[in-house]
């Protein structure tokens, strides 16, 4: 028996070409998956390029598509007129720095799912984006699913009754990774259909989870969201799995419906119209047998790469637009809370241990409501301010200093005797060593690089020649940019991702490339001034003052 589902949004996806000639995309990042949208976007007669720090991959992806242009240096994407859009794909700690400054110069942007890591940085691309008047698009891949697409229709139109529970299962023997664990690998596409199916946000979350590979990353969890509706769901997720399963079960009062991704196409999405008869006074289920729908057959990642060039022409806001993608990040973020309570060495469901009694940092000084992730290691003689956030495996050394508000990403070192000023957010992999001081609200973009040692050689002690490094007020390093050791980096600076800074970088200077060469010039806001040193963003105006620029004028609409 075959069924065949209305669908307004399944067809509406399914539109030719919209966008004009002209409209091109550069990919950033060329590995495991950006692969297959570096060969969607080229077979959509829309790749203009493809950026990556890696000269293998780069050739991989000129060998498989002769002629598409290739470099290793993002600024070079942004600053290119011809460019109309990025597709990011790079780790999800580089999301939000990549996608700001794509934003900033002017591009629509497609980034991979988790939007980024922070519900705080999501909300700012999505308002940078409205104000900008671009598109942001979240690669929940199985939302453009024609298979999923139809399920969503068929619950919408009313076919499978009031919706009762959600469950799925997302598993597998690896892909084992190391710089997230399986609820934010596996747990996202599954997580933005349920939303989908519900249509709404749940008002409980909570998750649990089994460390067996590495003690301190997740290699299995259970997701439980409730919905104001009564609807509920559940998502299983592991990678330590002996077979692979990719199912979507929706329970209906009147039909319940199977999406199970590993059958052939015409089974993948299965009916079974069951029914719960009453019989003296007794529920007594009637099975029935499955009917399948039929689907016409379509890649998921074709579609979705339409989407974002269809968007892109027509202004339309995108079905994972940045809204989506946050709304994604919350449940996210709220099931990684219930881990790491369940984690913490406290009753189950507990919060987190309250940095004042973590056993990994005695001696420690911590302001009020200062928070160290049971993870982080804190050694004696560091003193942390009030509201200062320290996450995952981060260990800061003896005798540093670190202001009040200040964000800690994953796997940081800083120390020893380092001082970090107040509304500081370090991203993920960085390493603030000896020498180096942040004052107040400086960005250090995820694995950002400061050295201290000019010519490091391992067999020759060197920190007897360290240079120190002062990094001023409001200054942004950019994802993967090395500061060589020596420079200051001026006030409200911006190093672009990638540059390498050899020489002082002057205040709001715009820097770019290897070696980092001025580019122009930035507001204390992050915009780019034009060329009579104006921010079209928030109105401030500057002129010269030395190396650098000081404001003469600060709108009434300037960022404080």
């Amino acid at each position: 028996m075959l069924h065949e589902p209305a669908g307004q949004e399944f067809t509406r996806l399914r539109t030719p070409n919209l966008y004009p000639v002209g409209t091109m995309i550069a990919v950033i990042g060329s590995g495991y998956w950006g692969k297959n949208l570096v060969r969607n976007f080229h077979a959509l007669g829309a790749l203009a390029a493809v950026c990556d720090k890696n000269p293998t991959l780069l050739e991989n992806a000129q060998a498989a598509h002769p002629g598409v242009r290739i470099c290793m240096a993002l600024p070079d994407m942004l600053t290119d007129p011809e460019i109309t859009g990025v597709a990011i794909a790079t780790p999800a700690e580089s999301h939000f720095v990549i996608a700001r400054e794509a934003l900033l110069a002017g591009k629509h942007v497609f980034v991979e799912k988790p939007l980024t890591l922070d519900e705080g940085e999501g909300r700012e691309l999505i308002d940078l984006a409205a104000r900008k008047g671009l598109v942001l698009m979240v690669g929940h891949l199985l939302r453009y699913h024609p298979v999923f697409m139809a399920l969503q229709d068929l619950a919408q139109s009313g076919a499978l009754g009031r919706i009762n529970y959600v469950y799925s299962n997302r598993l597998n023997l690896g892909k084992v990774r190391r710089e997230e664990n399986i609820l934010w690998s596996f747990a996202p596409h599954d997580i933005s259909m349920i939303l989908a199916l519900a249509g709404e946000e749940p008002e409980r979350v909570w998750a649990t989870g089994g460390n067996y590979l590495h003690r301190r990353i997740a290699d299995v969890t259970t997701t439980h969201l409730d919905f104001p509706s009564g609807l509920k769901a559940h998502v299983f997720v592991s990678w330590l799995h002996p077979f692979k399963e990719q199912k979507l079960v929706v329970v209906g009062e009147r039909q319940m419906a199977v999406f199970d991704d590993t059958r052939p196409w015409e089974e993948k999405l299965l009916l079974y119209p069951h029914e719960i008869r009453w019989e003296n006074g007794a529920p007594v289920p009637a099975r029935c047998e499955p009917v399948r729908v039929e689907v016409p057959q379509s890649e998921p990642l074709r579609s979705e790469c339409q989407h974002f060039l269809d968007c892109i022409a027509s202004g339309a806001a995108p079905v994972t637009d940045g809204q989506e993608g946050l709304r994604v990040l919350k449940v996210l973020m709220n099931a990684q809370r219930s881990l790491d309570a369940s984690d913490a060495p406290t009753a189950p469901g507990a919060p987190p241990v309250h940095p004042e009694s973590a056993s990994q940092a005695p001696a420690a000084r911590h302001g009020d409501g200062a928070f160290v992730h049971p993870t982080a290691v804190v050694d004696d003689r560091v003193t942390i301010g009030s509201g200062t956030k320290i996450w995952h495996f981060s260990h800061i050394l003896p005798d540093t200093s670190i202001g009040e508000k200040v964000n800690i990403g994953q796997n940081v070192v800083a120390g020893p005797e380092v001082r970090i000023g107040s509304g500081c957010k370090i991203q993920n992999n960085v390493s603030v060593y000896k020498g180096v001081v942040l004052e107040d609200n400086v960005f250090c973009g995820p694995s950002m690089v400061f050295t201290n040692v000019h010519a490091p050689r391992a067999f020759i002690p060197g920190m007897d020649r360290a240079l120190p490094t002062v990094v001023r007020t409001g200054a942004t390093l950019g994802a993967n940019c090395t500061i060589v050791c020596g420079n200051e980096i001026g006030q409200y600076a911006f190093v672009a991702a990638g540059a390498v800074v050899t020489r002082p970088v002057p205040p709001h200077g715009l820097v770019m490339g290897n070696p980092a060469r001025l580019a122009g010039w930035v507001c204390r806001c992050g915009a780019k001034l034009d060329e009579h040193l104006c921010c079209p963003g928030c109105g401030d105006a500057y002129e010269r003052d030395g190396d650098g620029l000081a404001s003469t004028r600060q709108s009434p609409r300037s960022h404080a």
